[in-house]
């Protein structure tokens, strides 16, 4: 395997609630990440899956410095990011970049491209302004685009041609990785298979690593060479893409891809429906999260926290069905 790039070691990341003007009180506050951890090796495509509000944007904020972790720690290439000098960080920020899920909120309008996708060198490079030009047209070809279109505004695209810009955005300080927040959920369908294949081409010709964050599993399937399942702050299942999609342990699992096509013909699935609803974040259910939604639960579900034991090669579940003690 390759190296470790980023490894997030037990990150929780909880919000105050708020009621209109009153401050909230001491133990009331969300909890839309609690207890995560995962690692994403150099050149490796990782995903995370689950229903709206999980966390999974917020995994990908506190990666990117954009919140504030509430505990827990983020490695980068082996070094704690809180321990890094001023230089270390600002190459730690060059080398982690986003690329949102809004193409038409995540570019200035009043910005030509050019300049959009050139202002990352211009605040942390001591380039030319010919330097800068140069390497702004080079990453315009390699996401497709035209040298031209560095004079247009974002107005002037649609909805496919602006994530390519903002994937050249991303680019131009040449990362070493990418937090991909649903990149082509607000996109045409006729348009998703070409960024996707755009992105798998970038991934290939220079071995960048992503978080990939969707709701898509068909999407991360395509993409990915692992997938982490997220529900209501928790990490309940990983493995490798095709482990997963084939033999899903987590009866959570189950249920979200027992609506999706099966891998093989030879495979039949029977929809698992949910009842009940999502839990508030605000206050989890004790012990296992699902609990209260699952079929299968057991008394000690409602009263024991499962933690991720692995329970086949490389094959992690929070579950106390296949709990080993």
């Amino acid at each position: 395997m390759d190296r470790i790039l980023i490894e997030a070691r037990e990150l929780k990341k909880y919000f105050p609630r708020r009621s209109g003007f009153l401050p909230s009180r001491g133990d009331d506050f969300v909890r839309a990440v609690d207890g995560i951890c995962f690692h994403i090796a150099s050149s490796e495509i990782f995903g995370l899956v689950g229903e709206s509000g999980c966390g999974k944007t917020t995994i990908g904020k506190l990666l990117l410095l954009l919140e504030k972790l509430t505990s827990g720690s983020i490695l980068f290439e082996g070094q704690d990011i809180s321990t890094l000098s001023p230089e270390g960080l600002a190459r730690y920020r060059a080398s982690v970049q986003m690329m949102f899920q809004d193409p038409y909120g995540s570019l200035n309008p009043r910005m030509r491209i050019g300049d959009s996708i050139g202002e990352p060198l211009v605040e942390n490079s001591d380039l030319s302004k010919r330097e800068i030009r140069e390497k702004m047209e080079e990453v315009l070809h390699q996401v497709g685009l035209p040298p031209q279109s560095a004079i247009l505004y974002p107005h002037q695209f649609s909805g496919g041609q602006r994530q390519r810009i903002a994937l050249a955005r991303a680019l131009i300080l040449r990362p070493l990785f990418i937090v991909l927040d649903e990149p082509v959920s607000a996109l045409d369908v006729s348009i998703r298979a070409q960024i996707m294949n755009l992105l798998m081409d970038i991934h290939h010709a220079i071995g960048l690593s992503y978080l990939l964050i969707a709701h898509d599993l068909s999407v991360v399937k395509h993409m990915c060479n692992r997938v982490g399942v997220m529900y209501v702050g928790k990490l309940v299942e990983y493995a490798g893409s095709k482990d997963l999609y084939r033999h899903p342990l987590h009866p959570y699992t189950q249920a979200l891809f027992s609506a999706i096509l099966a891998p093989s013909v030879s495979i039949r699935r029977k929809a698992i429906p949910l009842s009940g609803e999502v839990p508030s974040p605000f206050h989890p259910p004790a012990g296992c999260r699902f609990h209260p939604r699952c079929g299968k639960a057991v008394p000690r579900c409602s009263e024991i926290t499962p933690s991720l034991e692995e329970v086949a090669p490389s094959h992690w579940v929070a579950c106390h069905l296949y709990r080993s003690g």
